[in-house]
């Protein structure tokens, strides 16, 4: 199997092969080359043996993959798919022995000396595992622990008072618009993905062709081919998150017996438990134990037969579509790459699982598709709220939900997490501020091209500042000082431009806010959280819960009793009497993830905020920094695909010092694309490939 590795001006890999085989093998080979590191670190997340290299910080979540069996799940995916698909499974081998290869023969990342780690091995599995492992967390069934942690302490109006966007929530823009609206007559698709910006990123811009296909998109490292934003040249496709709802904690009532481990079934009957016990081993500290049960519904996450570390006579299994039905979804992959027209897109999103998005395709014939994608459990209501007794009968699955689809008004569709189509599968939404937004910009044209995207992926307008406004317009009696702010404020524009003192000011006010609302002492058994696993501690923290559901604490008839025009005028003096808070783009900052910490680098200021189009999400009260944003943005032409547009947060390259490895920061920052080459003839051949 022959394959040709080309590099176009931004060290992006376009590769060409004579089979789909070959072009798999091709990707694992220039992926492990230009993210050794990263893959490294993400087949150990996976297999919950990344404390050995990372230390104590990385034990948490080490707990919760083996306790989750992430790993073994991905084994039974894998085998499952060799018996359904041989055809997929033997791709996907390819791409591992593509990994392989280049992990034996290439220089090693400088991250691997600097942990003393080998790269290991890949085996077949592996790129089911990181798929799994990257998106266990998606649905966010943390939120269930914090709506029955809120709800016991504040009661049940609570949930729905608090229920907004969560700080572990992965959100997205994605708009679709039709011919009738471009100045081509054909279909542009835009968008970005937001999730925790990691260095290196998340998605890797590739092009992958062979006699069967001839692909641009975005790929997760460690997965092959292309399955979240593709443009095949006939046909392109892009998702966002549907925020469904298809992952259940069930509250267990578990004994030991001299044999192990039992379970109360919802029969009323004792059942035997699957249990063993693993070893998770620490970079500079003790091996730590960790008791791994698994029962009728799934296996154990939190607690045990002796509760939680706290004595609380708890425990808590997971059930997930990937381990009770041993599928992930892989079967979509081949044929998404296959496509030529959004018809194939659809059939081919008939086998996704997870995560559950919401699609959005279009063709160079007019075909157009707006659909959601995976797998969601038929089961009780309750099942969606919280934590479920798994002893009562009721909340088994029964089956599972039928494809919504959507349709277009005015030739377009915007989807950016809120209350669409996905509605019947879903309990809680993003707030409708994003897609309205763009809603309204591209209603403000009659004809779009793809070149007038980057203008909407950017904006900066806060549509959710409006109730803090409101209440600040409201005082009276204010100092001096305060009271300049406060006309300053209202004088705002509402855009969080990083070089706005304005935004500066309101986010320095907002911040306070949210701080003494958080301490009020209505809420003070609410800030402490439970006994659970700490990494689902970010869902339970109350000062982020406070900060994303502001707007909601504020226009609230009655809040518990507290004084919240007393809260609004003590936080604007309060920073009134602190002086100029300078811009925005000051404490605005990136914070990129980096499973090896750069103390030294200082990361760019940052246009945008959690509600803005431009989603770059700080935690108000908190940090002004952001760990969330625009994971890539693109912009697919279906006109003519050289036309299409995308950008990443840092490079193409994960190599420390690379050309590469930064190169696309400056673009990112200011909204600019890189264009998508797809003309061999005009890309750089590497020798050694």
């Amino acid at each position: 199997m022959s394959a040709e590795i080309y590099r176009d001006a931004w060290g992006i890999p376009h590769l060409r092969a004579d089979s789909a085989d070959g072009l798999a093998r091709a990707q694992g080979r220039v992926t492990a080359r230009d993210r050794a590191w990263q893959l490294e670190v993400e087949r150990h997340r996976a297999q919950g043996t990344s404390a050995a290299f990372l230390g104590a910080e990385a034990l948490p979540w080490d707990r919760f993959a083996r306790r989750a069996l992430l790993a073994d799940t991905a084994r039974r995916c894998f085998t499952a798919l060799e018996e359904r698909d041989p055809e997929t499974a033997a791709w996907v081998r390819a791409y591992t022995d593509g990994v392989n290869e280049s992990l034996a023969r290439d220089t090693p990342a400088p991250e691997f000396a600097r942990t003393g780690l080998a790269p290991g091995r890949w085996e077949p599995w592996t790129p089911l595992a990181v798929w799994l492992s990257t998106h266990v967390l998606f649905a966010g069934f943390p939120a269930k622990l914090w709506r029955e942690h809120i709800a016991g302490h504040l009661g049940p109006d609570a949930v729905a008072l608090f229920a907004t966007d969560g700080p572990g929530t992965a959100g997205s823009n994605g708009w679709l618009v039709s011919g009738e609206r471009t100045v081509t007559g054909h279909a542009v698709i835009a968008g970005d993905p937001h999730r925790y910006i990691e260095d290196p990123g998340v998605y890797q811009q590739i092009h992958l062709s062979c006699p069967e296909f001839d692909v641009v998109g975005l790929a997760v490292p460690g997965v092959p081919g292309i399955a979240h934003f593709g443009h095949t040249g006939t046909v392109a496709w892009a998702i966002t998150n549907a925020m469904a709802d298809y992952q259940d904690l069930y509250r267990e009532r578990l004994r030991r017996t001299g044999a192990g481990v039992e379970a109360l079934g919802p029969d009323g009957r004792w059942h035997r438990a699957a249990r063993h016990t693993e070893l998770i081993r620490v970079a500079g500290e003790e091996p730590v134990e960790v008791e791994v049960v698994e029962t009728g519904r799934g296996p154990v996450i939190a607690g045990g037969p002796e509760g939680l570390d706290d004595g609380t006579p708890l425990a808590l299994s997971l059930r997930h579509p990937p381990r009770v039905t041993a599928d992930l979804g892989f079967s979509a992959l081949l044929p998404l790459l296959r496509a030529r027209r959004t018809a194939d897109v659809d059939r081919a999103l008939d086998t996704w699982v997870e995560p559950v998005n919401v699609v959005q395709a279009a063709d160079t014939e007019g075909g157009l598709l707006h659909r959601v994608a995976g797998r969601v459990p038929v089961r009780a209501a309750a099942n969606g709220l919280g934590p479920v007794p798994a002893w009562e009968p009721g909340h088994e699955w029964r089956g599972w939900h039928g494809t919504p689809r959507a349709g277009l008004t005015d030739g377009v569709a915007v989807m950016a997490n809120q209350r669409g189509p996905a509605a019947p599968l879903g309990v809680e939404f993003a707030p409708p501020h994003r897609a309205e937004r763009i809603a309204a910009l591209l209603a403000a044209e009659d004809r779009w091209s793809a070149a007038d995207m980057a203008a909407i992926h950017t904006d900066t307008h806060l549509a959710s500042a409006g109730p803090l406004l409101d209440r600040l317009a409201a005082l009276d009696d204010l100092t001096p000082a305060a009271g300049a702010l406060r006309d300053r404020l209202l004088a705002w524009d509402r855009r969080m431009d990083a070089d706005s003192t304005g935004a500066a000011a309101y986010a320095a006010v907002r911040g306070a806010v949210v701080r003494r609302l958080a301490a009020h002492p209505a809420f003070a058994a609410a800030a402490v959280p439970p006994a659970y696993p700490e990494v689902f501690l970010p869902w339970l923290a109350l000062v982020p819960r406070v900060a994303y559901a502001l707007e909601h604490l504020l226009r609230a008839e009655e809040l518990y009793g507290i004084d919240r025009a007393g809260a609004v005028r003590a936080a604007l003096e309060e920073v009134a009497a602190r002086g100029p808070s300078g811009t925005w783009g000051d404490t605005h900052r990136l914070a990129p993830w980096r499973a090896l910490p750069d103390a030294v680098r200082e990361e760019p200021g940052l246009s945008g905020d959690h509600d803005c189009v431009l989603c770059t999400s700080a935690v108000p009260g908190l940090t002004d920094r952001a760990a969330r944003g625009p994971a890539a943005r693109y912009v697919w032409d279906l006109a003519d695909r050289r036309n299409s547009r995308w950008v990443v947060p840092h490079g193409a390259s994960g190599v420390p010092g690379s050309p590469h490895h930064r190169d696309q920061l400056p673009l990112w920052l200011a909204g600019e694309l890189v264009p998508v080459v797809t003309d061999f003839d005009r890309l750089a051949k590497e020798t050694d490939v």
